[in-house]
């Protein structure tokens, strides 16, 4: 709720009634049990918790000071509360600052707002914000600007020298202070005008213990230039200066007196201070320091006297005073008998009285000047009309363990000020009433009347017996003014004293004290210092003195006519009585706003809330007995036009708008929700509801109504926003339809045209494709080029032996004819690089083997496609021990085979292997035959017979062996070359013989459906070969 929002529902000061279990309610008026002390203390602290530092009661708003920074202030949060409705938002300080500006503007009267408080409440800081709020919402220009800047800054020089430090507050202002913020008629700032009450100048000359002096003196010398301080005589030292040392805590770590002099000299400078107004009064406040370090002595004859002249010098060179002079009426008194003026000397008690009274009334009369001033710098230069709006930041109800002549004063001044806001409140109340047509019904309470009256009365008051007994011949004492208001006004119910006391009460009081019971409560003072206080008299001869200073300052604080007045001036009481008098009429002509501040504790610690401190501060500020005048009435009232907007959905026939007068549409609505008829009231344009209770209900009931509504809401709008969706999608398709539509209608005559252009271009291509290329055809002979090529590519020859080509058209027989040999050139040129030396080698075998079988022998042709291989057998594949018995000669060539016996024709497996050298016929691990190439020739006895069929082949080494075994021409072929016995060879048809040993034998070969080695019944060797087909 800290963050608000204008247009937020939940902003209403009804929006957070919702969650009053949490955060409390915003305005007391609103608790269900109002006359209850602890219901009011519960609802303070819910909210103190939730950091919600402001509630209202009514009007009036009630600030609890939380000690902590807090997001309130900020621009922000100013536009958010400029120009609404006072309780369209939540409670704050810009809510009441903001009303009373706007009903300033619009119907053009005065205005005030009292603030008031204990010291530390933050009444100062609260009127600092409205000057901020107030600066930041009227319209701007240089002058204007100007103006405000005065009106800001002229708070630092009076905190200055009016606030101090005191046990409840490190920032406590000692005086009463209003001001008048004047505006022009287009509601910009034109001036201002302070007045100032009490200024507690006691203070200058004692602290008690825990509090400090005016922060003047600590500021200036803490901060103040050196060149400064030179001149004035003083030390940076605060502790050696008696007026500063008595509350014995000159530094105080929370306070930077160096910034805050730093800010008090800027603000001289914008309030239009001359540098000589700076020094005259800087030399004022420097010699009341040095007044507090004079001390006395008593002579042989009791006179007092000046022990050290140093610091007289100082004050004599400050003020402008012959030094003679000024001693001469710090330390005789001079008193007139008839036409004679005889000077007295002091007692040492007269002579601290005396210095103590000068160092009182310069210091307070400096104060008045300062006032005065800062005035003439805020005053309106120009006379066209304008209205104010003053901000009373006064002191609150003071009650301490001992209450002085200044706590009288005080409580006097709020008790004052209670009469007239009771007074003011019950009008208010009223006339309302009156306007809106309802019977008033007269309200209970407290009158403190009789407690002013019984102060203030003439003769009889308490003033006029404290005066009386100043002024009357003889020796006057504190003791017989108790005595003659014993005997005066003794009888008085609001007054006692421990010798009118019952026994019972007697305890509680002193014999110099003396009680009043104010609206408050009851308070007892001690008499101790009051005739003192109230006489405040200054010694005619320090007058005279005064008067005829240098200093100009000083002398405009003091007129001759003093001088000249026979008469006893005017007591403390009196002035204070009257000054509060012309207050009150100040205040009774403007329409007023309240502020109340509290504090949460006493230690000044963020986040702590003291039922016990808060619960005093409520009584003594009267916030019990202001609810109570609140609520005697009714506890809510709301024109009917917002009270209709914010609940006509809780009844059919207001919802969701309502046609006819808004007074009739509310009275329908309240029926309908069963309002009983002593709960509520129609005024003229009001609705007054008389019970908390009755609003909370319809709070609650509109909190549920509302998430229905929400719900239904939330389905209209998501099926508008799904339609809304679809019938721009809708639109979208249809237009992109037709534009595509006319995109493919475009492109497919484009294409219509396209296709029938080129059609007859090809026409006329085909027509002329025999022709040398032209125009004409050119395209038709591009596209044939095209489709023949890309046919041709699927018929190119794989190998060099494929002879296939594609037919080209006549067109392109000379490039088809190109092409074909640069293809088998192509083919030929990877067939040679493919081709190993390996490969190589065999190829020469096989032209080896051309040489030796083409024409000779019917099955060579059908071997050519067959590769030879290096071996048929390699050396992995022989037994070591046959590679050891082989003298590890080198095996060229190996082959199974199988060997015939030449008695029986045997077959027996055995290899054939062929080194450099040699022919070795092996089994297993034994060579069976060796023949050494050598003996190798072309006679009988040796040379090779071959027949050789398709599918196997015998040979035979005449005068050795008959074997049989497959390749037989890759076989015989390299045993040719590694023999290099080429015409070794003989090929036979038909019938081999062979002669072994004087034997001889025959080998025959047949044709027959598959190969068959047998021996026949002639006894030769028959080999049956499968025919070859043809």
């Amino acid at each position: 709720m800290n963050s608000t929002n204008k247009s937020g529902a939940d902003t209403h000061i009804e929006g957070s009634l919702s969650a009053r279990e949490k955060v409390g309610v915003q305005d007391f008026v609103l608790l269900d049990s109002h006359t209850s002390e602890a219901s009011f203390l519960d609802n303070l602290r819910k909210r103190f918790q939730e950091n919600l530092i402001y509630t209202y009661i009514g009007t009036l708003l009630v600030s609890v000071n939380p000690y902590k920074e807090l997001d309130l202030y900020t621009e922000r949060q100013m536009e958010i509360y400029q120009g609404v409705n006072f309780i369209e938002l939540p409670p704050h300080i810009y809510a009441i600052a903001d009303n009373a500006y706007r009903v300033m503007c619009t119907e053009q009267n005065n205005h005030f707002i009292l603030i008031s408080g204990e010291s530390g409440s933050g009444k100062t800081e609260t009127s600092k914000k409205i000057l901020q709020y107030l600066a930041m919402a009227c319209p701007t220009t240089d002058k204007l600007q100007t103006i405000r800047d005065r009106l800001l800054l002229s708070n630092p020089v009076l905190e200055a020298f009016g606030n101090a430090k005191t046990l409840r507050n490190d920032n406590s202002s000692r005086f009463g202070k209003y001001m008048d913020v004047q505006f022009d008629y287009k509601g910009a700032p034109a001036g201002g005008h302070i007045l100032s009450y009490l200024i507690e100048k006691s203070r200058v000359v004692h602290q008690n213990h825990g509090e400090r002096n005016f922060h003047i003196f600590y500021q200036l010398l803490e901060g103040g230039e050196d060149h400064l301080i030179r001149w004035l005589g003083l030390e940076r030292n605060p502790e050696l200066y008696s007026y500063l040392i008595q509350g014995e805590c000159a530094k105080v770590g929370s306070i930077s007196d160096k910034a805050n002099w730093k800010l008090v000299r800027r603000a001289f400078t914008i309030i239009e201070f001359t540098e000589a107004d700076i020094e005259h009064l800087f030399g004022l406040v420097a010699s009341v320091l040095h007044l507090g370090n004079i001390k006395y002595e008593e002579d042989s004859h009791g006179r007092s006297i000046i022990t050290d002249g140093s610091q007289i010098r100082w004050i004599s060179k400050l003020l402008g005073v012959p030094l003679s002079i000024l001693q001469e009426a710090l330390t005789h008194k001079k008193i007139e008998a008839r036409s004679e003026q005889v000077l007295s000397p002091l007692n040492l008690e007269l002579a601290y009285y005396a210095r103590d009274a000068l160092a009182k009334a310069m210091y307070g009369r400096s104060f008045n000047w300062l006032v005065n001033k800062i005035n003439g710098s805020l005053a309106n230069k120009e006379p066209p009309k304008k209205t104010v709006i003053g901000l009373l930041d006064i002191y609150g109800f003071e009650v301490f363990e001992t209450n002085s002549f200044e706590q009288f004063c005080i409580n006097y001044c709020n008790e004052k000020l209670q009469q007239l806001f009771i007074s003011m409140t019950l009008k208010a109340e009223q006339e309302e009433y009156e306007t809106e047509g309802i019977e008033w019904e007269p309200v209970q309470y407290f009158d403190n009347k009789i407690i002013c009256d019984f102060i203030e009365e003439k003769h009889k008051g308490i003033i006029a017996i404290m005066d009386e007994e100043c002024l009357r011949p003889g020796e006057a004492t504190d003791l017989s003014f108790l005595a003659k208001l014993e005997d005066k006004v003794g009888d008085h119910p609001h007054f006692l004293t421990r010798k009118l006391a019952d026994p019972g009460a007697r305890k509680s009081i002193d014999w110099v004290d003396f009680q009043l019971l104010h609206y408050a409560g009851e308070v007892t003072y001690c008499t101790v210092g009051f005739l003192e206080k109230n006489n405040d008299l200054l010694y005619r001869n320090l007058k005279e003195v005064v008067i005829k200073s240098k200093n100009y300052i000083l002398r405009d604080c003091f007129y001759e006519a003093e001088l000249d007045n026979r008469k006893r001036p005017e007591t403390v009481t009196t002035q204070f009585k009257n000054s509060l008098s012309s207050l009150i009429d100040i205040l009774m002509s403007k329409e007023p706003a309240y502020i109340r501040c509290i504090k949460p504790n006493n230690e000044k610690q963020p986040g702590k809330f003291d039922d016990v401190v808060v619960r005093h501060q409520v009584k003594y500020l009267g916030l019990m007995e202001y609810l109570r005048v609140r609520r005697a009435g009714f506890a809510y009232r709301r024109k009917y036009e917002h009270f209709l907007q914010r609940y006509k959905s809780l009844c059919p026939d207001t919802w969701p708008n309502w046609t006819g007068p808004a007074r009739e549409g509310v009275e329908r609505l309240v029926k309908y929700i069963g309002y009983q008829p002593n709960e509520y009231k129609l005024g003229r344009s009001k609705l007054f509801i008389r019970f908390p209770r009755t609003l909370f209900a319809t709070v609650d009931a509109f909190e549920q109504k509302k998430h229905q509504l929400v719900s239904k809401i939330q389905a209209k709008y998501k099926g508008c926003l799904g339609k809304r969706a679809f019938l721009k999608k809708k639109k979208a398709a249809i237009k992109l339809e037709s534009c595509w539509r006319g995109v493919l209608a475009r492109r497919a005559a484009r294409k219509r045209a396209w296709a029938a252009q080129t059609i007859r271009k090809f026409i006329a291509g085909f027509i002329n494709r025999n022709q040398s290329p032209n125009d004409v055809n050119k395209d038709f002979l591009r596209l044939m080029y095209y489709n023949y090529l890309c046919r041709l590519k699927d018929y190119v020859p794989k190998n060099v032996l494929d002879k296939s080509w594609l037919s080209p058209p006549s067109a392109m027989e000379k490039v088809s004819e190109k092409l074909h040999k640069m293809c088998i050139r192509l083919l030929v040129r990877k067939y040679c690089r493919s081709i190993t030396p390996q490969k190589s080698e065999l190829m020469k075998q096989k032209l080896v083997a051309s040489d030796l079988f083409r024409g000779k022998k019917e099955g060579y042709p059908q071997s050519v496609i067959q590769p030879f291989e290096e071996t048929r057998l390699s050396e992995q594949d022989l037994n070591p021990k046959l590679l050891m018995a082989m003298c590890y000669d080198k095996v060229k060539y190996g082959i199974p085979a199988i060997k015939y016996d030449r008695h029986g024709f045997k077959a027996r497996h055995r290899q054939l292997l062929l080194t450099q050298t040699k022919l070795y016929v092996t089994e297993q691990v034994k060579i069976k035959q060796k023949v050494e190439y050598a003996n190798i020739n072309g006679n009988n006895n040796n040379i090779i017979n071959s027949l050789i069929s398709i599918s196997s082949c015998l040979f035979s080494l005449q005068g050795d062996v008959v074997l049989q075994c497959e390749h037989i021409f890759e076989v015989v072929t390299k045993l040719c070359m590694l023999a290099s016995k080429q015409d070794a060879i003989r090929i036979r048809h038909g019938c081999i013989t062979f002669q072994f040993q004087d034997r001889k034998g025959a080998i025959d070969f047949t044709s027959g459906n598959e190969l068959q080695v047998y021996k026949a019944k002639t006894g030769h060797l028959t080999v049956m070969s499968p025919r070859l087909k043809s």
